[in-house]
């Protein structure tokens, strides 16, 4: 067959040169940097999230330790001033005192002149002196069953009965339990310390116990009042947090029972009258304003449609619990908070602090992190930068090497295949004016990874001289960074296309195609390689220096080193390769463990495929096919055919698809000796050869369909199924 003349208007395959694009995924130095920033975008958010988890649950951890801590010591508060109340209700004085007074309040007349006149609240007020002399304690009264006052140190109330805010606390002194009350406005006049100002309605409470006679039945209470400004609100000010938390009660009606942090602010903001002797306790409604009034938020609705703060609502449903997140609080700063209900008292705590002051720290690590990825991302971008220029730099010079047809000593005349790692171009030895195959490596795989897979494929196949294997010429790398190979040129056409040309073939020729394989893949097994990848695609037929039907063994870009270790890393583990239609079994299921039997099954795929012209199997999908040659017994070739064939060779190729390695020929050159047996293996001679290759099909005709390729150095594009490199699920 006549070689094809250089191409005069040749132009370098797209493939080869690739685009920008495809050069600068392939150099990887910028993906690196790019990588790093995806990265640590990825670890920053997870970071930054896990911290703000452990941010907020650590900021949760804090204020219910502050609450509880503030709860415990105004419990422990409330019950010394129930104490101090029992005890002196328990003096005999304070009994014969009280016995006095009732008896005092029923002689006719004016009771308030009675009482006020009375020796016994003349000796009250003796008794209950120490107390008032201790700071804590403001004033007293003394009330019998009815809850008429019958003596205390403010004349105003003498003789008055069940009054607002007294009857709730006296109700369950009289019914025997000692009690701190809330705090409640006075009735009468008082004087606000703060101030200086005297006026009804100053914030009071009072710690009451019940007085009982002789005979321990209930006859009296008596209450001593507190000032809720001194000890009630300085206990849950103890533990206040930074320059905004504060912990406050409150009542069921979500009004404030303890002074807030903020008095002088809340006037500011219009929640507290602009008065001297304007306090939060009592006041102060605990609801939220829909915003930040501090900064200037002026709300579009009446106070009386607000509604209750998240933790005051949350504690008056009777929870317990805390929040991180934020939320409003009664001023509508941001703010976290913890909550709980008293039952026993009848009142809810909180503790609060200003989001923004809680989320500090956070702050902190926000800046740096997002300074670190920006730091990432620039250098990324300069990176990337820097790798277009240089990456436009190289594909120039190799644009202008390729469009020169000139590569080292090695003149380029026209594209004559495309392989998995490659092209292939026919060319020619600049000095030596040899006919040529050149395979280069695609631009666009050239990686480290590829790099070592191409130069693995040079060296092994380099390694083997046998007439019936690809001869390797010389292997190089050109200034521009172009890998390639040169080998010999072959004029002739692989098994595929011999099959679609010209169909099935005879047993005497498959016979002798095959004993010329047997010897190629011997050789190779010799040295400890395992091809992997033999099908018909891969095996060349050529007439050669003047011999005829002489086969060459192509594509040893699969073969695996009997030393598995000295080929790390350059193919997957478990990984299967190959091609679907001529996989062994054991490629599929154990890919690490072939030996040269796996070949054995290949080349029994590819003998049946060339005595009935169709694969051992096919399936509408990879994974079918794969599964049949693990689990299905194939028809013989005489089933598939319909008629009878050579039993020496039908039985070799059967033996050689058998499922277990054991039951095939222990070698190739074992199954070359087996086929020499058969009748047929001499029917096919020299001049049948000769006669053949002249009168074959015109290459015009062939050259209709692209699988039937006549001038190929190195692997087609595979037409009996894609390589396949996976993993079998």
């Amino acid at each position: 067959m006549t070689l094809p003349t250089p191409d005069r208007d040749f132009s370098p395959s797209p493939s080869l040169l690739a685009t920008p694009t495809l050069v600068f995924l392939q150099r990887q130095l910028w993906i690196g940097p790019l990588i790093a920033a995806a990265v640590l975008g990825i670890i920053g958010y997870w970071v930054r999230d896990s911290v703000n988890h452990a941010v907020d649950a650590q900021l949760r951890n804090e204020l219910l330790t502050l609450l509880h801590a503030d709860v415990e010591g105004l419990k422990i508060w409330l019950k010394l001033q129930k104490l101090n109340a029992e005890s002196a209700a328990d003096s005999e004085d304070i009994k014969q005192i009280c016995q006095d007074l009732i008896a005092d309040s029923r002689l006719p007349g004016d009771l308030v002149a009675q009482l006020s006149n009375s020796s016994a609240s003349r000796r009250l007020a003796d008794e209950m002196k120490p107390w008032l002399d201790d700071s804590s304690y403001q004033g007293y009264i003394l009330v019998d069953q009815e809850q008429r006052i019958l003596g205390s140190h403010a004349f105003e109330l003498l003789g008055r009965q069940k009054l607002p805010g007294y009857s709730d606390f006296l109700t369950k002194a009289l019914a025997g339990d000692s009690v701190v009350s809330h705090p409640f406005p006075s009735l009468i006049l008082l004087t606000d310390e703060g101030s200086g100002h005297t006026s009804v309605g100053v914030p009071t409470m009072y710690a009451a116990a019940p007085i009982r006679d002789a005979d321990n039945k209930i006859i009296g209470a008596l209450g001593l009042r507190l000032r809720p400004e001194d000890d009630f609100t300085r206990i849950l000010d103890i533990a206040r947090g930074g320059q905004s938390g504060e912990t406050y009660a409150f009542n069921r009606a979500g009004r404030m029972l303890s002074e807030s942090r903020f008095e002088d602010k809340l006037k500011k903001i219009l929640l507290l009258p602009d008065l001297p002797d304007a306090k939060s306790i009592l006041q102060l409604e605990l609801k939220d304003p829909g915003g930040d009034l501090t900064e200037g938020y002026r709300p579009t609705t009446n106070r009386s449609e607000w509604k209750l703060t998240y933790p005051v609502a949350n504690a008056i449903q009777g929870h317990t619990g805390a929040n991180a997140d934020g939320h409003r609080d009664y001023r509508g700063v941001p703010s976290i908070c913890a909550w709980t209900w008293l039952e026993d008292y009848d009142f809810g705590v909180v503790t609060e602090m200003d989001l923004a002051e809680a989320q500090k720290p956070m702050q902190i690590v926000r800046t740096v992190f997002w300074s670190l990825f920006s730091l990432i991302t620039v250098t990324s971008l300069v990176i990337f930068v820097f790798t277009v220029v240089v990456s436009k730099l190289q594909q120039s010079a190799r644009h202008a090497a390729l469009k020169a047809q000139q590569l080292g000593q090695y003149h380029l005349d026209t594209v004559i295949g495309q392989g998995a790692m490659g092209i292939v171009y026919r060319g020619h030895h600049a000095l030596l004016r040899r006919p040529t195959a050149i395979k280069l490596l695609n631009v666009e795989r050239t990686t480290p990874k590829s790099i070592a897979r191409f130069e693995r494929e040079v060296r092994l196949t380099s390694q083997l001289s046998h007439p019936n294997t690809i001869s390797i010429y010389d292997f190089g790398r050109t200034p521009e960074g172009i890998f390639y190979y040169a080998m010999e040129l072959l004029d002739g056409m692989n098994l595929e296309a011999l099959v679609h040309g010209w169909g099935p073939q005879t047993e005497g020729r498959i016979i002798h195609l095959l004993t010329q394989l047997c010897g190629s893949l011997n050789e190779a097994h010799a040295q400890g390689l395992i091809h992997r990848d033999v099908k018909p695609a891969n095996i060349m037929l050529c007439q050669l220096g003047g011999m005829f039907d002489v086969i060459k063994l192509l594509d040893f870009g699969l073969v695996k080193a009997a030393d598995a270790e000295r080929e790390a890393g350059l193919t997957a583990a478990n990984a299967v390769m190959g091609t679907p239609l001529y996989m062994s079994p054991e490629s599929i299921t154990n890919p690490d463990q072939v030996d040269a039997r796996s070949d054995l099954y290949s080349l029994g795929a590819v003998g049946y495929y060339l005595l009935t012209g169709t694969a051992v199997f096919t399936g509408p999908t990879i994974n079918d096919i794969l599964r049949r040659h693990i689990d299905v017994v194939p028809q013989t070739p005489s089933d598939r055919l319909g008629r009878a064939v050579d039993p020496v060779l039908e039985t070799c190729i059967m033996r050689c698809l058998s499922k277990s390695p054991a039951d095939r020929p222990g070698s190739a050159l074992e199954l070359a000796d087996l086929l020499e047996q058969s009748a047929a293996s001499h029917s096919w001679s020299s001049l049948e050869a000769r006669t053949w290759w002249a009168n074959r099909v015109p290459h015009e005709t062939l050259d209709a369909d692209p699988s039937a390729a006549t001038k190929i150095s190195g692997p087609l594009t595979p037409q009996d199924g894609q390589k396949i490199t996976t993993v079998l699920k």
